[in-house]
């Protein structure tokens, strides 16, 4: 630095006037600054303690990295680590400058060598220093940026811990030690009384959050809905009046008709099961069969063979029958899956002993139904819906004729569907609206259902919306799996696709039980505009357990909208709208129109009182399409037997309501419906069980997730949950494994950032393993299991100090 120059630059650069404290110049002569920290001693004796680039300032104290480089060396000095080949800097985490620490470690240690010398180095720095050091990483040997001059690149060793580049073989995260300035926990007030409640309401001019579809008697003749009361007599009916009419084609991998269906097809189908299970299984009315069939007709005309034996179905995905058939009286199945059910590893996984009666309906005999059983009451159990839901609790609703037929004509007439209609059908089979729109739907309406199986889709992955196109369908359904499907496996071939023309699509409804996910509806949308797809046609349904479809877009009433709400304010159970952009700002898409028939309303989680407009609580339902109880295989029906039969604490206490499980808002909007009335749309916001405590506050697993996923471009998914008051996050790595200790920094990083949160467990993984559903959706608690059983085989787990 003691050079001296003539170029007018570095003439400036050097030239320094140092000044008084009040701005006075100390001397005319000028100064060259040296870049080094020390002090002038006695005698005039100069004193260097460091350099001022090492310089770091943490919660309002200065510390030198050269002397805490010292400490480190200190630490069984040459034995572990290079001399020299340490750095040490500071990131900016939450508000404040964080120590990094980052040394290249000698070949030949261990494993166990390297965190024993992890936790001396740290108990050195905080007992000389009286600082905690944020992130200690060791790298391979040689692999640290090197200066001009020699030593490390300080600033460049910075760059790639910032940007998950740094590669190290080890690395130690101590958030709890060293974050001491996270906001303040919440305290939580005691709850204001039902009747303040509704007084302020009523004072600050807020309506109760309630809301319905609309009446469902103005809409249709009640005569036919009471003919349309049985499903098996609909299907009669229909045999007798348009026998040659079709209602089902289904398509495979190569878009070809695979086998259909018309009135007079199934009906004679379902009289031979009929038969085969009242000869063959000699089954009696109210016995429970298992349906265990891959997507197709043979699925619908089972389940119809029941209703007309009397008996109980039970839609069961193949081939892991022995959750389910248990109590069963009879599997039906075909003569493939049935050799698998019989099979050597079947037999190692559940005894075949316990096995029901299995009928494989391959080859029945063409015989006529004596008589078709007729329920004595609509209330009668039609079938039993079994799904394992987000939390990983496998369970069954009940849904008797009544509910079933509700749910039939609400979908009709919120979707306009007639015989002469046709729609198209990318769903699972098996429970909630997929099901019924797979097996219930056409033979109430009449239209016709071409069945596309998602599962076709991963060898021919165009072949949905090919079926769209070629048929050009009006109304189409999809899950969440076929969109990312669709938006990955397409999206680099939109030039030739040009054959596919989806301009004739006027809705395509995301059958979901979540918070709509507006990025993949809005980058779908985005990708096949060039084939003609509108961007209003895509929309999100909503149903849950104790009811499969709440919301559904529809052909009619104005578009699904979008608000903004403070994230902040989403954590202590308050809507906040704001402005799009604004900081924290989350935006949620309203979840489809409600259904013909169906009232909701926000209701407080706790008090179990209504909440007022745009406020968060519990989406409590109230429908003739309800389902009537829980049916578990483990007997804990009593154990949720209120979510069906709940009553509000004060306003109206006559009503009963289904409790969904879910939070979210209703919010009545600018916009009119088809009725000429203002519009009221109803945002879901997430899952009450999967909602995370901490803090105080109610964290959405979504939303951490999100923000972890931005992190790296490797991290291909994430899943968030609780262990132990600890937040373990979960997150596929998508690349090679030397960037998996990368990611446990920025993961820790990025989640103190934007959510005052401290990880516990960072747990690295491959590709795939997270559990999802066949809705697409995230099975947390399955991959909490997983974890806590020791069953992920992880790529690293990293414990945060």
């Amino acid at each position: 630095m003691l050079i001296v120059s003539d170029c007018l630059n570095t003439y400036m650069f050097f030239q320094a006037i140092p000044v008084t404290a009040a701005g006075v110049p100390v001397s005319d002569q000028p100064f060259t600054r040296t870049g080094l920290l020390g002090f002038v001693g006695p005698d005039y004796l100069v004193f260097v303690v460091g350099k001022l680039d090492g310089l770091m300032t943490v919660s309002g104290r200065r510390h030198n990295a050269d002397d805490v480089v010292a400490t480190a060396l200190a630490v069984e000095p040459m034995k572990f680590v290079y001399r020299g080949r340490i750095a040490v800097f500071s990131v900016t985490v939450l508000h404040d400058d964080r120590i990094v620490l980052v040394a290249e470690q000698r070949p030949d240690a261990s494993e166990e060598d390297s965190f024993q010398w992890m936790s001396r180095v740290l108990q050195a720095i905080d007992s000389i220093h009286q600082v905690g050091v944020y992130c200690l990483a060791l790298v391979p040997a040689n692999t640290l940026p090197k200066a001009p001059l020699g030593g490390i690149h300080i600033s460049e060793t910075k760059q790639r811990f910032l940007e998950g580049a740094l590669h190290p073989c080890n690395v130690l995260m101590c958030p709890h030690t060293c974050v001491t300035n996270l906001p303040k926990p919440r305290q939580k007030q005691p709850d204001v009384g039902p009747a303040s409640m509704i007084v302020g309401n009523l004072v600050a001019g807020k309506r109760i959050a309630q809301a319905s579809g609309r009446d469902v008697t103005q809409l249709e003749d009640n005569d036919q809905a009471r003919k349309f009361l049985y499903l098996a007599d609909v299907l009669q009916w229909r045999a007798q009046t348009t026998p040659d009419h079709p209602l089902f084609l289904l398509l495979n991998s190569k878009g070809t008709v695979a086998s259909t269906a018309s009135c007079i097809q199934l009906h004679k189908r379902a009289e031979r099961v009929a038969v085969a299970l009242i000869e063959k299984g000699r089954l009696n009315v109210g016995d429970h069969v298992a349906l265990v069939y891959p997507p197709g007709v043979d699925l619908i005309a089972t389940f119809y063979g029941c209703l007309y034996a009397g008996c109980i179905p039970i839609t069961v995905r193949p081939p892991h029958p022995q959750n389910l058939v248990s109590k069963s009286a009879c599997i039906l199945t075909t003569q493939a899956i049935m050799k698998l059910l019989k099979s050597k590893e079947a037999a190692t996984a559940v005894d075949i002993k316990t096995w029901p009666t299995i009928l494989d309906t391959d080859d029945m005999p063409k015989k006529k139904l004596a008589s078709i059983f007729r329920p004595t009451s609509p209330d009668m159990l039609a079938y039993l819906d079994f799904s394992v839901s987000t939390t990983g609790i496998l369970a069954g609703v009940k849904m008797s004729h009544a509910a079933t037929s509700a749910l039939c004509r609400s979908i009709k007439l919120q979707c306009e569907l007639y015989p002469s209609r046709q729609i198209a059908i990318c769903l699972d089979p098996y429970c909630g609206l997929g099901f019924a729109l797979w097996c219930l739907c056409s033979v109430y309406s009449g239209h016709q259902s071409i069945l596309v199986p998602p599962l076709e889709l991963e060898s021919n992955v165009s072949l949905w919306l090919s079926a769209v196109s070629q048929y050009k369908v009006r109304v189409t359904f999809c899950s969440y799996s076929v969109m990312e499907m669709c938006t990955k496996g397409l999206g680099t071939q939109t030039d030739n696709l040009r054959v596919i023309n989806l301009s004739c699509v006027r809705t395509c409804m995301v059958v979901a039980e979540e918070r709509p996910r507006i990025t993949l509806t809005q980058s779908f949308s985005k990708l096949f505009k060039d084939l003609g797809l509108s961007a209003r046609a895509v929309s999100t349904t909503f149903g849950c357990r104790v009811n499969v479809a709440i919301c559904l877009q529809g052909t009619a009433g104005p578009d699904p909208t979008t608000v903004y709400v403070d994230m902040r304010a989403l954590r202590h159970d308050r809507v906040r709208l704001v402005e799009r952009g604004s900081p924290h700002s989350l935006p949620l898409m309203e979840s489809g129109k409600i259904l013909p028939g169906v009232k909701v309303i926000i209701a407080h989680t706790e008090t179990k009182g209504p909440l007022g407009d745009s406020h968060l609580g519990e989406i409590w339902v109230s429908s003739p399409h309800n389902a009537t109880g829980y049916y578990t295989v483990y007997g804990e029906e009593a154990l949720h037997a209120d979510h069906f039969t709940a009553r509000l604490s004060f306003g109206d206490t006559q009503t009963v309501w289904a409790r969904t499980g879910y939070l979210g808002f209703l919010r009545r909007t600018e916009l009119t419906d088809a009725s000429g009335e203002r519009h009221d749309a109803l945002y879901v916001v997430g899952s009450l069980d999967e909602t995370l405590e901490l803090r105080g506050m109610r964290y959405h697993p979504i939303d951490i997730e999100t923000s972890v996923i931005r992190a790296h471009k490797s991290i291909a998914e994430c899943a968030v949950f609780t262990w132990t008051n600890l937040l373990v996050v979960v997150v596929e790595l998508e690349g090679s494994e030397q960037e998996a200790l990368d990611l446990v920094a920025l993961v820790t990083n990025v989640v103190l950032e934007e959510h005052y949160l401290i990880v516990g467990v960072v747990v690295i993984v491959d590709p795939g393993v997270i559990p999802i559903n066949s809705r697409g959706e995230k099975q947390r608690m399955h991959l909490r299991d997983g974890f806590l059983a020791d069953q992920l085989d992880p790529i690293y787990v990293a414990y945060n100090m």
